[in-house]
C-alpha cells in the first residue's frame, strides 16, 4: 500500500487502440518507466470475448454485429463475453501487484468490486456482490427478482502487472447487450446507473460516475 497511482481520463478510445495502450503501459511498468496507472475511458460499440467465453454466448452472427456497427475482439482477460459502448465507464488498472505485496488475483478482483461498490454508493445506487459471480450487482429487496448486473470485471496479468479491468454501465443504451449472454449469465439482466436512478442526464451522471470511481480507486489503491 501507499504506492503512487496515476489516473488518466482518455475519453473515447477505439478498442484496438486500448489494447495497444495497455500493452505499452504493462511493458513500461515492468521496466519501472511509469507508475501504477488507471486509465479511464469509453469504447465505441464492441463485443469482446474473454478466455472463458463460449461461442454460443454470442446470440447473433458476426455479420449481424457488423451491420450494427459493433466490432468483435478476443481479449487476453478472464471472464466470458461482454459488451462495451459509449456511456459505459471502462477502467484499465496497470498495477504492479508484486511491488504492492499483493500477489493474489482473487483478492485483487475483490478489491475491484469494493472500488465499484463504494463508487455506486456515492452515486445513490445500492450495490451488492454475489459469491461465485465476479462483478457488481444491484441490491433488490425482492429475492425473487432477476439479478441486475451493473458492472463487469475481467482482468489479465503478466509478471504480476495487471491489465484489462472493469466496465461500469453509466448511461449507455442497454439494448446492445441483447446480442450476447452477458458474462455467460443467462439469468441476469444488465442495468446502468442512469436506469437505477431513473434519469438519463449524461453530463451529470457520467461526470459524477467518473469522480466517484476516481475517489474510490484512490482510497483502495492509492
Amino acid at each position: 500500500m501507499g504506492a503512487a497511482l496515476h489516473i488518466e481520463d482518455l475519453g473515447r478510445v477505439a478498442y484496438a487502440e486500448g489494447l495497444a495502450l495497455q500493452e505499452r503501459a504493462v511493458t513500461a511498468r515492468g521496466a519501472g518507466e511509469r507508475p501504477d496507472t488507471l486509465f479511464l475511458l469509453e469504447h465505441p460499440p464492441v463485443v469482446t470475448f474473454g478466455r472463458g467465453a463460449r461461442a454460443a454466448h454470442l446470440l447473433v452472427s458476426r455479420e449481424a454485429l457488423a451491420r450494427q456497427g459493433i466490432e468483435l475482439f478476443e481479449a487476453k482477460r478472464g471472464g466470458d463475453v461482454t459488451y462495451h459502448a459509449p456511456g459505459q465507464l471502462v477502467g484499465y488498472p496497470i498495477l504492479d501487484l508484486a511491488a504492492r505485496g499483493e500477489r493474489d488475483l482473487h483478492a485483487y478482483l475483490r478489491r475491484l468490486e469494493a472500488v465499484l461498490c463504494d463508487a455506486l454508493r456515492a452515486l445513490g445506487v445500492s450495490p451488492r456482490v454475489v459469491a461465485g459471480r465476479t462483478g457488481v450487482f444491484v441490491d433488490d429487496p425482492d429475492p425473487a427478482a432477476a439479478p441486475r448486473k451493473i458492472a463487469s470485471i475481467g482482468v489479465g496479468a503478466r509478471g504480476w502487472i495487471t491489465s484489462h479491468g472493469f466496465a461500469l454501465n453509466v448511461d449507455l443504451d442497454l439494448a446492445g447487450f441483447a446480442n450476447i449472454v452477458a458474462c455467460g449469465l443467462a439469468d441476469v439482466r444488465m442495468t446502468s446507473v442512469a436506469a437505477e436512478l431513473g434519469r438519463r442526464a449524461p453530463a451529470d451522471v457520467a461526470d459524477r460516475a467518473r469522480a466517484a470511481v476516481r475517489a474510490a480507486f484512490g482510497r483502495h489503491f492509492g
